[in-house]
């Protein structure tokens, strides 16, 4: 079983959305990964380069977020899952994002997208 790298909470302000105000006013969305690795080498010399650099993990995600426009937090789910995988180290990811303030007439605290993605053998 991989072992994990756990990224929780991260924000940042996007223009994701199909309704017309979310296209053109950025919103707070929310992001958690979970990065699928084998960190045993990294367990055992403790070098940072034996294991995933999480903070370039948490900038591309943030990057996909701030700077591409989707309609669906589908697709900007599925764009950071890319951007994670390419990571030579990374054998799989599950990312959740979480629009924080969903444009319903219901009183809803979030909607979220959670997908899970491996690397193709």
């Amino acid at each position: 079983m991989p072992d994990r790298i756990e990224i929780r909470g991260l924000r940042s302000l996007g223009i994701i959305g199909v309704c017309p105000e979310e296209q053109v006013r950025p919103q707070p969305f929310e992001v958690d990964l979970d990065v699928l690795a084998d960190l045993s080498t990294a367990g055992r010399t403790d070098h940072l380069d034996d294991t995933i650099d999480y903070g370039a993990l948490v900038a591309a995600a943030e990057r996909v977020v701030a700077t591409e426009r989707h309609l669906l937090l589908e697709r900007v789910a599925q764009r950071i899952a890319d951007e994670v995988l390419a990571h030579p180290k990374v054998e799989g990811v599950r990312v959740t994002i979480r629009k924080l303030r969903p444009p319903l007439p219901q009183d809803v605290a979030t909607s979220a997208v959670t997908i899970e993605r491996s690397r193709l053998a």
